[in-house]
This record gives C-alpha cells, structure tokens and sequence, in this order.
C-alpha cells in the first residue's frame, strides 16, 4: 500500500524522530511511505484559538497537498482530530462547498497510527522489541475526539518484551490543550504535576502516548524533576526492534 505521511507541525519542528519511526514501522510491514512536499500546517492552531479567516487557505493547502492520496497517516490524534471535525467546517463557514466535501472526503481517508495500523492494515504485532516497563498516557484527542479505545494497548502487548502496567488515572488530561498551556499556565502545571505523580507511581520506566504535543508537555516536565521515566513516542517503541534499538536512536 501507498501511504501519505502528514508529518505534523510539532513532528516535523520539534520531534522529527516520531516521523522517521512512523516511516520504518510501516516499510517494515511491507508499504510505501511519501511525505508530500507541500504541506504544512492542517490549521488546528488557527482554529482553536479563533482565527477561522486565517486558518481557510491553511485547510486549503492541506487539503491539495493530500487529495492524490488514497491513505493518509499522522502520529498525533490531534492533529488527525483537526482534519476530521474541524476542516470541513472551516471550509462551510466561508462558502467553500467544493473545499468542504473535498475536506470530509480527505478526513474519510486519514488514520491516526494506531488506527491505520489495526483498522486498515489489520496488523497488531508489528515486529517490535522493546524491554521496558512502559504505561500508556491516552492523551485527551485520541480518547475523546478520535475514540481510538485500546488500539494502542493492543500495539503495545504486542511489543517483545516490553512490560505494560497500568498509569493511575490514565483518562486525566495532562494540562497542555494547546495554548491553554499558555493562557493558564498555573492550572496547566498543576495538572502536569498530577500526571507526573502518576507516571511515577505506576513504576514505569517509560510512558508513551500518540501526540506530540502531550508527549512534549509531560517529558518536560519528566526532565525537570530529573529523575524516573522517559517520555516516548508510540511510533518509535514500535520502530524499536533488537537489530535497531530506541536506545541507539534516543
């Protein structure tokens, strides 16, 4: 299969070995890989924070950069979340009806990893190895907007190796929501606190979750109390294998 790669803001800026992962777990299991060169931002910033003018000619390009593609895949629920619920409706406030159906019928085509990886390609055992105790942060997009359920858990016991134990409290938002994070920064921190408890007490090495932008949040925080687990990507404890280690990429 030929899939497109939406690489994400915040993949592409800030976390690019979360694309790189994305890329050789799904060649391993046998697929072609393209990221288009044209696109850029899928407008979700625009739109949650109300800038809906601004955010149609970023839905537009988003939308071209991918029509040609039968498959589409990003390693961020949010991100995924965005071009499902909020494009088509960028695209109806202004009166673009043919960017709008265009929009939904992108959306139609467009998987969050762990999605693509059990919905279309019908696989749970990738091939990874990965000998950590690791707990799994279901991040508030993936939970509530994508309803992903426990697709990336099945991923996970599929991991060789790898210990999945359960987080305390897993529902609870880490506090980043995008510029909420900004705006209320002290409600923000003391919601990450709370999570870092958790993570902590559920005496994993690792914890991982599908977005970038959770994953930034809590492994900030992770390194300044410089101690205890890591924060890592789904994508690249399911990259991870013996021949090819996350520790050597890390």
């Amino acid at each position: 299969m030929r899939i497109a790669l939406f690489t994400t803001c915040l993949v592409d800026g800030l976390n690019p070995s979360v694309g790189r992962a994305t890329v050789r777990v799904l060649e391993r299991l046998g697929h072609e890989v393209v990221v288009p060169g044209a696109q850029v931002c899928c407008g979700q910033m625009h739109v949650n924070t109300g800038y809906l003018d601004d955010a149609l000619p970023v839905v537009a390009n988003h939308v071209r950069a991918f029509e040609q593609y039968d498959v589409v895949v990003a390693p961020s629920g949010s991100c995924v979340g965005s071009v499902r619920h909020q494009q088509g409706m960028v695209a109806d406030r202004a009166g673009d009806t043919s960017l709008a159906a265009d929009a939904r019928a992108l959306a139609a085509r467009t998987y969050e990893l762990s999605e693509l990886l059990i919905d279309v390609l019908g696989v749970e055992d990738v091939g990874a190895w990965f000998p950590h105790r690791v707990a799994y942060h279901p991040t508030c997009h993936s939970l509530r907007l994508l309803r992903v359920g426990d697709r990336p858990q099945r991923l996970l016991r599929h991991v060789e190796g790898l210990d999945l134990v359960e987080l305390p409290r897993a529902e609870s938002c880490c506090g980043f929501g995008g510029t909420f994070a900004l705006k209320n920064s002290a409600t923000s921190s003391a919601m990450l606190a709370d999570k870092l408890d958790d993570v902590a007490a559920s005496g994993a090495g690792v914890v991982t979750m599908g977005d970038s932008s959770c994953l930034l949040h809590i492994g900030g925080g992770l390194g300044r109390r410089a101690a205890g687990p890591r924060a890592v990507h789904l994508a690249e404890i399911l990259a991870s294998t013996r021949d090819e280690p996350w520790e050597a990429r890390a």
